[in-house]
């Protein structure tokens, strides 16, 4: 795990785990460097779904919303997808509001995004 990144990605088959470890997602060089990693690991591994555990998560900033799209858009060019588990019901407001619930599934927790992804 990269410490200034404040996230850790482990692979599960051909699904991508990624987990913030930070009670707050709002500082800008920590995102970058999350950004960063995360790139790295979808240029590598090309993942067929990348979950993004927000668990441990208790406030981002917009910023986080925008890449959770960019990286949307990478797995959509082969056939990817990008699902949020363990959000917790405040910040699902944020995505309800922005429309971005549509947009995302969302699954109570990384056990249950796993299961559901790697049989769909």
């Amino acid at each position: 795990m990269d410490e200034e990144s404040g996230v850790e990605i482990t692979r599960q088959g051909n699904v991508g785990v990624v987990v913030f470890k930070s009670a707050s997602v709002s500082d800008v060089d920590g995102i970058t460097a999350a950004s960063k990693q995360i790139k790295k690991f979808i240029n590598e591994n090309k993942p067929n779904k990348l979950i993004f555990d927000f668990g441990s998560v208790k406030f981002f900033s917009s910023q986080v919303l925008g890449l959770l799209l960019e990286f949307r858009t990478r797995l959509e060019k082969y056939g990817g997808e990008v699902v949020i588990s363990s959000i917790n019901p405040q910040l699902h407001r944020v995505f309800k509001i922005t429309n971005l619930d549509k947009v995302f599934r969302f699954f109570p927790d990384k056990e249950s995004g796993i299961q559901a992804v790697k049989t769909n």
